[in-house]
């Protein structure tokens, strides 16, 4: 036995775990729940009451004694529920075995990026990327960034994308409507980036949790229907966004029934299955009256047409129209310090936002406002961020 190893620091974790960084989101709340007076434009989470025939569901699931265990796939009947939105969004044909429920859109992230990646694998991002890219280092993988910019609306270059791909790429993420830029890609962009995907039997891992969110008279670009198949994609979504129930912690991955029962397997050794009474209230959900989604876009547009207002004038500030989610990342002068900056604000000013480098090594010069607050919170806290800003030295 060998006992030179020196234990005194205890056991030792995976090397992919000790790069993990901590999140600025999360810092940034922290260092906000210690102050008073404090504007948040850096909530990830609608502000709107859920809706009342969910919650009435929830309740009765409850009562009727739906505390036990569900199928490891999910509840049968959401996993038509979530079958037959799309069916009747976009025209297609799922069934429900192309569907997976799982803890949140995260959860069928965390499975699609695990699972298709391998150790000496590529997997392309487009930044600004949501933080869940870091999942792809730890499972071995190098990061290819294709880099967006709020001069360009954060719009990606397909050809970008198709030209960083080779024989080590193993997947391929995209997220529109995006966080933290609220961009939404044409269909031209998803179907050039599946198409090619297709060809070199790449994964698309689609994160699509804001799909409902679509803030101009433009139809809605899944990659479920944009390119040749499921064969080469695997869609994530949830109920968080579009029904204001992020608490809720439920979501789905859909994909070919093949790929569906790999991810099932993988299932089983993570969350084994989902809190079923919550299972039955999203069937009410998808199922239910959708007036609520109507109301919360409305609002959403009239927020953003604002926020873009606000910040066209500044002269720190480069905005640009986001057209879908509740955010929006207006660029800064180069060489500042985004993290920096944003904390600096939060304890002079009581302003939340969260930095831009939080998402990605070449968003170190922006910052993600959301609008996922009232108008009189979005009014007051330009208040005292423009002129804020325009003192400071970059």
């Amino acid at each position: 036995m060998n006992t030179t190893r020196d234990r005194s620091a205890g056991f030792e974790w995976a090397p992919g775990l000790g790069r993990l960084p901590f999140s600025p989101i999360r810092t940034m709340f922290n260092a906000a729940s210690t102050m008073k007076d404090v504007l948040h434009l850096s909530i990830g989470q609608p502000d709107f009451a859920a809706p009342g025939h969910v919650i009435e569901a929830h309740i009765k699931a409850l009562r009727d004694g739906h505390t036990g265990y569900a199928l490891d796939a999910g509840l049968p009947e959401l996993r038509e529920a979530v079958a037959g939105t799309y069916n009747g969004l976009y025209g297609i044909g799922l069934e429900p075995e192309n569907v997976l429920i799982t803890t949140g859109c995260c959860q069928a992230m965390f499975m699609a990026l695990t699972g298709t990646v391998k150790p000496g694998g590529e997997v392309i991002v487009i930044e600004p990327v949501m933080t869940l890219a870091h999942i792809a280092s730890l499972a071995g993988a190098k990061v290819v960034r294709i880099v967006t910019t709020a001069a360009q609306g954060y719009q990606v270059d397909p050809q970008e994308v198709i030209d960083a791909m080779n024989d080590r790429t193993c997947a391929i993420m995209v997220n529109s409507p995006g966080n933290p830029t609220g961009a939404v890609y044409p269909a031209s962009t998803i179907e050039a980036i599946c198409d090619a995907a297709a060809e070199r039997g790449i994964c698309v891992v689609s994160d699509e949790v804001y799909d409902r969110l679509i803030l101009d008279d433009e139809p809605y670009a899944s990659a479920l229907v944009q390119g040749p198949g499921l064969d080469n994609v695997i869609m994530s979504s949830s109920v968080s966004k579009s029904y204001s129930l992020a608490g809720f912690r439920l979501g789905w991955a859909i994909s070919t029934k093949e790929h569906i029962e790999t991810l099932q397997r993988y299932h089983m050794y993570i969350s084994t299955c989902e809190n079923t009474a919550t299972q039955w209230a999203c069937v009410a959900a998808l199922e239910g009256d959708q007036s609520c989604v109507g109301e919360m876009v409305a609002e959403y547009r009239r927020r953003r047409d604002r926020v873009v207002e606000l910040i066209e004038p500044s002269a720190e500030m480069t905005g640009y129209r986001p057209g879908g989610a509740f955010f929006v990342t207006p660029s800064l002068p180069a060489g500042g310090d985004s993290f920096d900056l944003a904390m600096r604000m939060l304890k002079e000013i009581g302003v939340c936002t969260i930095p831009g480098s939080t998402f990605g090594e070449s968003c170190g010069n922006s910052l993600r406002i959301s609008y996922s607050t009232s108008l009189e919170v979005i009014e007051a806290a330009f208040e005292r961020m423009v002129p804020w800003l325009s003192e400071q030295s970059f």
